[in-house]
């Protein structure tokens, strides 16, 4: 039989006070509408019942589409039947016959809402009894098996229409994108920071993304390396279109080189990307900045260098893959689809100190900020600044 809905389930959004829920499920409604029309998946309407959201649509590609969307924990393509255990176990039965083969077990695995006559357990008699006549009629051997059955039949009954299906889609979960605001997300293209973006979009976050080009300690295949990435973001972000900006940081960095000490290069490159990224928050009227770092992974990384970085900067920055190993890293990147992007080989940056420094006191980066002319060196980046189309790129 082919369905004709697809039953939406979330999850936090269930926890929040009533007026927050339906804020919340009104932004998943409209981002599950923009990722169906995305990805050119036809459906007739989408509507909002408690604790479910049901899409009408009978493409084939719509539950797994629509799982893609944050804050959606899991989806089912599902068939509606009236309200009643005759409808229901009708329909368990016709289902069953393509479902289950002779010699398998089986189970009904009933929910129920809203107020009716009976309870789950007859739903789950009712149907189990219409799938063993059926099958039973056409000589298949079949049996009940509640613990560890070959096939399952779902019946979701609510108040005005019953669901049943088989299969649970995993979703992404999270939050809607757009419930929590704008952030930052300094992204180099690597495996890491577009996995850092991707994680607090999924709690909600819309991204600015900001690179900082390096050139000329950076050629132009790491910014077409980075660009990529953002554009596959932006998939998962239908409906909430992406800034991406370009700021020059390689006049900086000749600063830094000429004037500093030469091992606490990376570290002033990384407070100035702070000061760039903080620049563009305040224009976006965001409220942080993002990084991808992770505890030890580099030179830049570890916690006196990660201290010394932001000590007196004063705005609030947020590593979400802080106490990740790379191995779990990669497999994000790889579900996500980034991870073929960011292993194309790139020229390494040429400012990168033969020795960095790696136990940095958290005053360093201040006391070499009184070398530069900070204030103008970064005026003059963010009016070089440039915005990125990339839809038109």
């Amino acid at each position: 039989m082919m369905f004709n809905t697809v039953i939406v389930r979330y999850g936090e959004l269930a926890l929040k006070s009533p007026g927050v829920r339906k804020r919340f499920e009104q932004i998943l409604v409209s981002n599950i509408e923009a990722m169906l029309d995305q990805e050119k998946i036809d459906y007739s309407s989408i509507r909002r019942e408690w604790g479910r959201i049901f899409v009408e649509t009978s493409d084939p590609n719509a539950a797994k589409t629509i799982a893609n969307v944050f804050g959606v924990v899991s989806t089912s393509p599902a068939i509606t039947v009236e309200a009643t255990l005759e409808a229901a176990a009708s329909t368990c039965a016709k289902v069953a016959e393509n479902l289950i083969m002779s010699g398998e077990s089986f189970a009904i695995r009933p929910r129920r809402s809203g107020n009716h006559e009976f309870h789950s357990s007859d739903i789950g008699i009712s149907c189990g009894d219409a799938v063993y006549e059926r099958l039973d009629s056409q000589g298949k051997s079949i049996s009940v098996n509640l613990t560890n059955p070959d096939k399952e039949i779902f019946v979701e009954m609510r108040q005005s229409k019953a669901y049943v299906f088989t299969e649970v889609v995993e979703g992404v979960g999270g939050l809607p994108l757009g419930t929590q605001g704008k952030m930052v997300v300094l992204i180099s293209g690597g495996i890491d920071s577009p996995v850092a973006a991707w994680m607090m979009m999924r709690r909600g976050v819309e991204i600015v993304p900001v690179y900082a080009n390096n050139s000329p300690f950076a050629d132009e295949s790491a910014k077409e390396r980075t660009m990529d990435c953002v554009r596959l973001l932006q998939k998962w972000a239908p409906g909430h279109k992406m800034k991406f900006y370009e700021v020059p940081n390689g006049p900086y960095l000749t600063a830094v080189l000429k004037k500093c000490n030469v091992k606490n290069t990376c570290i002033m490159c990384k407070r100035m990307m702070y000061r760039l990224g903080f620049e563009v928050m305040n224009k976006e009227k965001a409220s942080g900045i993002i990084t991808g770092s992770s505890l030890g992974q580099v030179a830049s990384q570890t916690t006196y260098n990660m201290y010394a970085e932001s000590h007196g900067l004063g705005f609030p920055i947020y590593h979400p893959l802080i106490g990740l190993d790379k191995t779990d890293i990669i497999d994000i990147a790889k579900k996500i689809g980034t991870y073929d992007i960011s292993i194309k080989k790139v020229a390494s940056c040429g400012a990168v100190p033969v020795h960095p420094e790696v136990r940095a006191h958290y005053t360093i980066g201040a006391e070499e900020d009184e070398k530069l002319d900070i204030d103008s060196i970064l005026t003059e980046s963010m009016a070089k600044a440039k915005i990125h189309n990339l839809a038109d790129e």
